[in-house]
């Protein structure tokens, strides 16, 4: 009987369908969760997803390019759901214009804060250079963190790694933190959560209000932006090398 389970196993474990199916029935678990536990950040249904997928797969001994079969055709998809942040944005847009300047100021001291403090933590711990560099783009969208750091000498694996678990941990303690500095402001709250923890902070963000994700979603572009001109800057003043 349990030869019979394997065999059933491995032909579906084969199909790029069965991926698919699994990553969003885990997402949807996610969302029960959440809405079952009244909004609890603990909860975060991405947090809650990726750590189901990646105990499944250790459990499976599915290697990720066979997982990535199936949700690459949700991997499609993040380019029209970044589009579509623009819609909110659309909305609020008289909001975001009267707040230009607190926005541009907002931006570059979350954005110095981001790279500063995880060179500086990182540097305190003990960690290698490389891994400086690694980490410098952590509070920026994944392939614009990779391409940053492939260009000054990081591991872009290692920062996608980062870059991931600083949106998970974003997205968790972010809604906390500003509730208890009694930051009341959905605009303010969405342009911190989505300085500091990008895609997965705009998920949450957009669960806050409309407002909150619209400004979470121009955050993620015009950090990236930022950042992507900052780093090699604060590296060639830091004299820091692979």
């Amino acid at each position: 009987m349990d030869r019979i389970f394997i065999d059933i196993w491995v032909y579906l474990a084969a199909s790029p369908l069965l991926w698919l199916t699994l990553t969003l029935a885990v997402y949807l678990a996610g969302q029960w969760l959440f809405r079952r536990s009244g909004g609890r950040a603990i909860f975060n249904p991405v947090a809650l997803a990726i750590a189901l997928l990646v105990l499944l797969l250790l459990l499976t001994g599915t290697p990720y390019s066979t997982y990535f079969t199936g949700a690459q055709f949700i991997h499609f998809l993040l380019g029209p759901a970044t589009v579509a942040l623009a819609v909110p944005l659309y909305l609020h847009w008289e909001r975001v214009r009267q707040l230009a300047l607190p926005i541009l100021a907002g931006l570059l001291v979350g954005s110095l804060t981001a790279i500063l403090s995880a060179i500086g933590i990182a540097e305190l711990l003990g960690g290698s250079p490389r891994t400086l560099l690694s980490l410098a783009p952590k509070s920026v969208t994944t392939p614009v963190a990779m391409g940053i750091a492939e260009k000054i000498g990081g591991l872009p694996s290692l920062t996608a790694v980062l870059v991931i678990l600083t949106g998970v941990i974003g997205a968790v303690a972010a809604p906390a933190l500003l509730d208890w500095l009694r930051i009341r402001d959905n605009a303010v709250k969405g342009l911190a959560i989505g300085v500091a923890a990008h895609g997965i902070g705009t998920a949450r963000a957009l669960q806050i209000s409309s407002l909150a994700g619209a400004f979470a979603g121009l955050a993620i572009g015009l950090n990236a932006l930022l950042t992507a001109l900052l780093v090699p800057l604060i590296v060639r003043l830091l004299h820091l090398t692979p």
